[in-house]
């Protein structure tokens, strides 16, 4: 990008750039962008930044109260939130926020185990508890699928209770994925590789003999037992697409990324159906990773194939749907090094030079937010494509610039972007020795 393209750019983000300052009415202006919106689409440009989770907390309790959203779905496994679920509702045996997050076990246990949501959950709580007796409750869902054993465990409990019968016949389809000891790669690649049969016959058989039931289990104890057959449901549609899933992973990255993105965006759509059959219209804040709530369309994933759930969403609900990015110059983060290893604080390079980043590092307040789809001349100096990170689970700052960052067009991408210059690292509730010290300096021999 020429120089002065650079700083024509430079000068209209300033001009526009909304200030964030931590006073009550930083956002006011992005609640009346959001209007009448069904869907607020709140992504993060890492899994591990304190000030990210902080502000979709902080914008979310503002939809709740000022705009009437009553649920929140978040980028988790399903069983594991619906127990946070029933914690917020006043249900279940959970006696504080910390046992209700007790469910997110498997890695990484972070994204939800943390202070911020720690906080979140007992506001929600508080806040339900403060409704009428017969206002309808804020809901906590997740959207993700790879809770394949405990969804499994979710509906063979709900059947247990209340069809034995069905419990028993259940039991037989899933007994198909028991020698496979809750190793669900195991599983996608015997079955992928025709070492073994697939349980693709046993789980779509299971669900939908479940719902052939639908009617009967839920009505029989008002709204509770529609609220449980609706979970014991989507657990067993989970079950249907994890197992779909876990085989496609040695296909590709393509036919597996779309599988799980369609779930989420399915979930979603059934989570709105189901608020919206119990005469509570649904409206929903989402949280997840901008790689997964930015319009792909706009990304170099639609160069692959690769869809995702903002895309369907907005093709799906079209201006019901607000999308709003985060991102960050510099900082440091909760990560890992490795799949499945142990959460670290790690130092977050400064951002390339051709980055959106880097440009909004130049912008005074360092803090602030843009509407993008709103003003024309921000858009058209956004239109790109110029390079964006993305930080996962994983950070590599080593190979930055080929691990996270991809080219993107931010505003055909999002509708917002909120811009934090300097963040510090999500504060996990279970910390390890890497994550107190924090990394080494890039520096220290790498031999000791």
């Amino acid at each position: 990008m020429a120089i002065a393209e650079i700083a024509l750019t430079s000068s209209i983000v300033q001009e526009a750039a909304q200030p964030i300052k931590g006073a009550a009415t930083d956002y006011d202006l992005l609640l009346k962008f959001i209007g009448a919106a069904r869907f607020c689409l709140l992504g993060e440009a890492t899994h591990g930044t304190h000030e990210f989770y902080r502000e979709r907390a902080e914008i979310t309790k503002r939809l709740i109260k000022e705009k009437g959203f009553n649920a929140v779905a978040v980028e988790a496994d399903w069983p594991d939130a619906f127990r946070v679920n029933r914690y917020i509702r006043g249900l279940g045996d959970d006696q504080n926020a910390n046992q209700a997050l007790g469910g997110f076990k498997r890695f990484p246990t972070w994204m939800w185990r943390n202070t911020v949501v720690l906080d979140f959950v007992e506001w929600l709580r508080h806040y339900n508890a403060s409704l009428p007796a017969n206002a309808p409750r804020v809901g906590f869902y997740g959207l993700d699928l790879y809770s394949l054993y405990t969804s499994i465990d979710a509906v063979l409990g709900y059947l247990n209770q209340i069809d034995p019968e069905a419990a028993k016949r259940a039991r037989y389809r899933y007994s198909c994925f028991e020698h496979f000891a809750e190793d669900t790669q195991a599983y996608g690649y015997a079955a992928s590789f025709g070492i073994t049969e697939s349980c693709e016959r046993e789980v779509i058989g299971q669900l939908l003999e479940m719902r052939r039931r639908a009617a009967d289990y839920a009505s029989r104890d008002g709204r509770v037992a529609q609220d449980e057959f609706f979970f014991a449901e989507q657990n067993a549609r989970l079950i249907k697409n994890a197992e779909a899933y876990y085989r496609t992973m040695f296909r590709g990255r393509v036919e597996s990324w779309n599988l799980r993105d369609r779930h989420m965006a399915e979930t979603l759509d059934a989570l709105v159906k189901h608020r919206d059959s119990q005469g509570e219209p649904a409206r929903v804040a989402v949280w997840e990773h901008n790689s997964h709530l930015g319009d792909a369309r706009a990304t170099y994933m639609a160069d692959y194939g690769e869809l995702n759930v903002g895309q369907l969403v907005r093709e799906r609900y079209g201006s019901e749907a607000v999308l709003v990015g985060f991102t960050t110059h510099t900082g440091t983060v909760t990560a890992a090094s490795d799949w499945d290893g142990p959460a670290e604080r790690k130092s977050v390079r400064p951002a390339l030079a051709d980055s959106y980043e880097a440009a909004f590092h130049e912008i005074d307040p360092a803090n602030f937010f843009l509407l993008l789809s709103s003003d024309r001349e921000v858009a058209h100096a956004l239109r790109g494509p110029r390079l964006e990170r993305a930080i996962g689970v994983i950070y590599l700052p080593r190979t930055e610039r080929q691990s996270h960052y991809f080219d993107a067009r931010l505003s055909n991408q999002f509708d917002a972007v909120i811009h934090f210059d300097e963040t510090r690292a999500l504060e996990p509730l279970e910390r390890y020795a890497l994550w107190e010290t924090g990394e080494a300096p890039e520096t220290f021999p790498t031999g000791v």
